[in-house]
């Protein structure tokens, strides 16, 4: 029986995604548990802070 994951175990898999380390086991798991609704959503949501956290960055610099 295919256990279903949580949305916040779907974010912490993207994050992990976007730092690009992740153990093979890890993957494996996640590819049997994750909801492709929940990965799709956790990635937008993921782009958008990070893309607004690069804007902050950037808006602090160039004010200074």
């Amino acid at each position: 029986m295919k256990k279903q994951s949580s949305f916040l175990q779907s974010m912490k898999a993207v994050m992990w995604g976007f730092l690009g380390v992740r153990k093979q086991s890890g993957l494996q798991d996640d590819a049997a548990s994750l909801s492709f609704v929940h990965i799709i959503l956790a990635g937008i949501l993921g782009a958008v802070v990070f893309m607004a956290a690069l804007l902050l960055i950037v808006k602090m610099v160039v004010s200074s």
